[in-house]
Order: C-alpha cells, then structure tokens, then sequence
C-alpha cells in the first residue's frame, strides 16, 4: 500500500477504510446508507489494487452475512453501515459472536430511531453496540475521535478481532465520517498486523471451539483440510449442537472470559489534564474534541477541569474511571443522545460526587461553550 501512505487530506470514512486495507482487509460486503456510505466507496476502488474483492449486497443483512463468510474462509472482512442497517445487522453480529468469527462492523451513527436524521451527527447507538443483539455476548465496541484515529482504530479493530474471534464495532459519527484533516499514513512496514491463530495440531485432533487457558481458540479455514461444524445453537468444542448443561455454560463463559480476562489489552481511554481535576468532562467520539477545548477554556475560568475519553466504549473502562471519580466532585457526561453512557459512569460513581448530563439530540454537535455554561450551572 505505498501509493497510499504519506500526507493525505481525506474524511474519517476515508480513513476508516484506508486503515481496513492497511490493517489486512481484503473484503468488503455492504449496502450504502448515510453517513457511511464513503467507507464502501473507498473500499470499492482500492481493494481490488490489493487482490482483494468488494461486493455491493442487496441489504445489510446480506452484508453481515456475507462478511462472516469471507471470514470463515480465511480473509479478514468489513461491512460499514448507520442507524437502520445496524439494526439489521444484528442478529448477524450475534451469530459471529456466538461462532467466534472475526469480523469489524463499522457503524456512522446518525439520529433516530427509524430513518431518522440520515444527514445528523448523532450518538444514537451507543447502547445498541452493546446489546442489540441477544443473548450473553460481548462484543468490543471502539470509538474514534479524529480522522487519524479512525485510521488507527480500524488497525486496532482488526487486531482484536483477530486475536480473539469476536466481531469489533467500530463506533464513528457523521461528523468524523465527513470531516477532513490533514493527516500522515504511516510506511506499511511499521504497522503491526495480528493474525489469527492457526491450528498446530493433525486434523483429526483439531477442536474449532476448543477451551484454552485463554479462553480464545486457533482457527482453522474451510478448505485448509480441518473438519468443523458450524451453528448458532450453542454448541461444543467440535460445533455440534448441544443441550449438556456443563457444555452450554463452558461455551458462554468462554465468550464472556476471552474478552473480560483481557481488558487491560483491550480497554484504552484517553486522559487530558486529569491529575488535578475536580470537574471531570466525560465524553467520547466528536464530543470529546469539543471536551478538550471546553477543558482549556474552563482551566482560564480557574475551575479545576480534566477530560475522560472512553476509546473502548464496550467493555466499559470501569476500573480506569473509577480513581478519576474519587477524586472528582462533579462530573459532566457530554453526549449527542439522550444519555447513553451517562447510568455506567454513575454506576462507577460514590455518593460524594455530583453527576450531570449535558445532552444535544437535535442532530448538532455539543460545543465548548455549552460545556462551559453546563458547568457554571451546577457548580
């Protein structure tokens, strides 16, 4: 990909996609919608450049299917989507879920429910991300701030799905989707690229779900000689349906382990000025720029302010954030939404601390100044 390293003046949606090829992806299954719609475009005109293949889908849930496919066979896969065709994916996303199947679901979040605000800047799907679909599972969801981190999230993204079979979000925005900064990509060659885990193992050995010590399994391809089965019924280690109950409840603590035993590797959040802060601005995705400028502004005004970013949104950075609580007295959660995020930080929270929310949903950006007043009002 040297064509596409050095300075590049591109959209996060751009980037998103730039970092999925950088980061290994060569395919790409997905139906166009708004505020996503540049992530197919890009992938569109460059896989092929990389042998890799782009198929326009019918509907999301043929894109989400289709990338578990792609996956299955051995190539890591990216669908990108917002609002409605998220909803739509979400069985599927259960379904790589519970099979331990790779895969990075970019989801531009808009306004709604329904059709909604197709154009908006929204942070509508925070909670869907976590739980649109059903049952026990435990998908990672990241957050972007800036076109660069778009890049390097996608990169991000990829590897933990990789490392531990489990479908990514990547949660972005119409605003970071639509924006342009002026950003360097990196030489290919300093990008560190997880693969999965291949089996070691004859065949007739070979467990596709096996329990480890860590609780995440080597992963065979269809074709490469490895006999597996493969459901959404809950199954054992050999994919075979089951209804032991021991088998049932190793299969979901599996899923539940491979992510909770590895937050420290997973979990990643930002810090701006926090040592001394006793008003803390928690905020994530297009609002955490506003935040951090709101944070320069208030330290002018003598208030004591930091920033907390959440880059993992899901698991939620419970024990990062707790120490930043116990030093803080009022705490400001900035969303574009209703107040998504705001019930994990009060659950995290002692009784000593004021918590408030600072909501906007009417499809605009929550500006420093808002921050500011916000503040003012409930010091």
């Amino acid at each position: 990909m040297d064509d596409i390293s050095g300075p590049k003046l591109i959209q996060g949606n751009q980037a998103c996609a730039l970092g999925a090829i950088a980061a290994g992806c060569r395919f790409f299954a997905g139906y166009p919608i708004t505020p996503s719609t540049e992530v197919a475009e890009v992938m569109a005109l460059e896989l092929p450049k990389y042998k890799g293949r782009f198929i326009q889908m019918e509907d999301e849930i043929a894109s989400i299917s289709a990338i578990i496919g792609a996956s299955i066979a051995g190539t890591k896969s990216l669908t990108a989507t917002s609002g409605p065709g998220f909803s739509l994916m979400q069985e599927g996303i259960g379904y790589a879920a519970m099979t331990e199947v790779p895969c990075v679901i970019v989801n531009a979040m808009r306004g709604g429910p329904s059709t909604g605000l197709p154009t908006k800047v929204s942070q509508a799907d925070v909670m869907q991300s976590n739980w649109g679909s059903h049952g026990d599972y435990y998908p990672i969801v990241l957050c972007p701030t800036t076109v660069k981190d778009c890049f390097f999230i996608m990169i991000k993204a990829f590897n933990l799905a990789e490392k531990y079979r489990t479908p990514v979000i990547v949660l972005s925005d119409e605003v970071i989707g639509h924006m342009r900064e002026m950003i360097v990509l990196p030489d290919p060659s300093t990008i560190e690229k997880v693969e999965r885990v291949r089996p070691n193992v004859p065949p007739e050995w070979y467990k596709h779900f096996q329990i480890t010590p860590d609780y995440t399994s080597p992963m065979a391809s269809f074709g490469e000689g490895y006999r597996f089965h493969l459901t959404g019924l809950t199954h054992d280690e050999d994919g075979l349906p089951t209804a032991d109950n021991e088998k049932i409840e190793a299969k979901l603590d599996k899923l539940k382990k491979k992510i909770e035993r590895h937050g420290d590797d997973i979990i990643e959040v930002k810090e701006f000025k926090l040592d001394d802060a006793r008003v803390v601005i928690i905020a994530y995705g297009s609002v955490a720029m506003a935040a951090k400028q709101a944070v320069m502004i208030a330290r002018k005004k003598r208030f004591k302010a930091g920033l907390f970013q959440p880059v993992t949104l899901w698991p939620f950075p419970d024990e990062k954030l707790k120490p930043v609580l116990r030093r803080a007295d009022l705490v400001v959660v900035a969303e574009l939404n209703q107040g998504q995020i705001i019930g994990e930080v009060k659950r995290n929270c002692s009784d000593h601390t004021k918590i408030v929310g600072l909501n906007r949903y009417d499809g605009e950006l929550i500006t420093p100044e808002q921050i500011i007043q916000r503040i003012k009002e409930v010091h």
